[in-house]
């Protein structure tokens, strides 16, 4: 699933990654802008999704993936990958990675390395 959270509109790069990771032959969610942590953590619910891609350039990665991951703590969702991108800098991704958060992508990461993290964890996370 890829996700838009907060008032940040600007979603190309998050639907460049949906569609890469269906070209990847991944069946993609694309929740569409504007989305607060509990609807993002409430879909991946429903749909029984693998991973959590967030796309963030509005600065809030700092409020929005540890409420996320304490949702998904809540939820039971303890073998669901939350990754994303954005602007995020490197002190942040290594806190952020300390809470639980997944690989984060910063903007050019060839979407070929995206979806490779992705299968990966899967393979190594829910396929066992």
């Amino acid at each position: 699933m890829v996700a838009k959270v907060g008032l940040d509109g600007h979603d190309r790069g998050a639907k460049v990654i949906a569609a890469a990771l269906r070209d990847a032959g991944m069946e993609v969610i694309y929740t569409g802008l504007r989305q607060t942590p509990e609807m993002v953590v409430n879909a991946a619910l429903q749909e029984d999704v693998d991973a959590i891609g967030i796309s963030i350039l509005s600065g809030a990665h700092m409020t929005v993936f540890p409420k996320i991951i304490k949702l998904m703590k809540e939820k039971n969702l303890t073998d669901v990958l939350l990754t994303g991108g954005g602007i995020i800098p490197e002190e942040d991704r290594i806190q952020l990675s300390g809470m639980g958060v997944g690989k984060l992508f910063a903007p050019g990461a060839a979407t070929t390395d995206i979806s490779e993290y992705i299968r990966d964890w899967v393979i190594a996370n829910r396929l066992n």
